[in-house]
């Protein structure tokens, strides 16, 4: 108030000074005045504070965005896990801009390579998280004693079609079609989850056991896939057997034959699928998951055949519940031993897989070399795009 007092009482007293040289200009000649004293700005008066060059403050120093995360010890725990295990760096660190997030993702990422990548990305949809919650359609919960859980789960198995490399096989000499469909089949159960003959003939088993509780005129309404038909002649004649010893030595008879790329990459599917590496399935056992794991691959004989029917009809419902993980391993992030079993287990798989995909584009490109059939089957339900 006091301020605004003696303002307003340096403006009245200005406003008088104008107004008397006024008035001494109107009774003269237009001589020119000198400002009066009461004009000139007493020597008394200064501003309350400085003057100010720029008009709105600086925003270089100010931050610009915020990163928040749940759980961010645990977070930089599994940082300094994968920089133990080799897969991050500080230079790493560097190029992620500090992100604890943007860390980790890189550094699995280039753990497993670009090459790899692309492959299992132009043949199955997998995707990878590393989390403190095992989720089921969105539920779950934290898991206790500052542990993660990394998964893998599937939603689009790729797709094998083999018959006419069986063939091939087969001219080659009898038993070697049989013996690489078989050991292929026992590698890739050891791995993961797939859908083959085997699954298809319990599909067309379930069918006619509905159709014989069904009524007669609803009986009728019912095709059949008749899988076994379907077999290729050699997977017919083993189909109980499935296995036989001799089957080792018949591939390693021809490792070195016209088709020794074909064995090569089938003997290293089955030395990775050898390697014995504990899952942590039983932390999904609470879970109440609806159903297995979806499959991740589906292996038939021909185009259009009833194994990729029957795989087709079910496909229709496997999305419909809760799936377990196609991968699951729970380690503390601060165990380096723990940290070392997970990254095994994820280097196995994606290496079984690098040389599954790598065996599928083979064997595509050499039956479009030597047939031109088209491998694209038209838009089953659950196929990678």
């Amino acid at each position: 108030m006091l301020v605004r007092h003696l303002q307003c009482k340096e403006s009245i007293r200005l406003a008088g000074a104008v107004r008397q040289a006024m008035d001494r200009l109107a009774g003269t000649d237009s001589v020119p005045l000198s400002t009066p004293s009461e004009l000139l700005p007493p020597p008394r008066i200064t501003t309350l504070a400085p003057a100010f060059g720029q008009a709105l403050p600086a925003l270089d120093s100010v931050p610009t965005e915020y990163n928040h995360e749940v759980n961010a010890e645990l977070l930089y725990d599994l940082g300094a896990a994968l920089v133990k295990a080799g897969l991050g760096s500080p230079e790493t660190w560097q190029r992620c801009g500090g992100n604890a997030v943007v860390f980790a993702q890189h550094s699995i990422m280039s753990g497993i390579g670009a090459q790899r990548g692309d492959l299992l990305q132009r043949n199955v949809e997998f995707h990878l998280q590393v989390s403190d919650v095992l989720e089921r359609d969105g539920y779950g919960s934290t898991l206790s004693n500052g542990q993660l859980a990394v998964t893998i789960e599937c939603s689009g198995s790729g797709y094998l079609k083999i018959g006419t490399a069986l063939a091939a096989l087969e001219e080659q000499a009898e038993g070697l079609g049989a013996a690489f469909y078989w050991t292929l089949i026992h590698a890739l159960y050891r791995v993961m989850r797939i859908y083959d003959h085997s699954d298809a003939l319990m599909y067309e088993e379930m069918l006619i056991e509905s159709a014989n509780e069904d009524d007669e005129e609803s009986r009728n309404q019912y095709e059949f896939p008749e899988v076994e038909k379907a077999l290729p002649a050699c997977i017919q004649k083993t189909l109980k057997e499935k296995w036989r010893l001799e089957d080792r030595r018949l591939l390693r008879a021809h490792s070195k034959g016209p088709y020794r790329a074909w064995i090569d990459r089938l003997r290293k599917m089955q030395r990775l699928s050898r390697l014995r590496l504990q899952e942590s399935r039983e932390s999904l056992e609470d879970r109440y998951y609806d159903g297995p794991p979806l499959p991740s691959l589906l292996v038939a004989f021909k185009e259009r055949d009833a194994i990729t029917a029957c795989f087709d009809e079910e496909g229709q419902h496997m999305l419909e519940g809760s799936s377990e993980p196609t991968v699951c391993v729970v380690f503390s992030p601060k165990k380096t031993d723990e940290v070392k079993h997970a990254v095994r287990v994820i280097e196995r798989f994606v290496s079984f897989n690098t040389e599954l995909f790598e065996l599928v584009e083979m064997l595509q490109g050499w039956e479009k070399e030597n047939a031109g059939s088209d491998s694209n089957r038209g838009e089953p339900s659950l196929r990678a795009a």
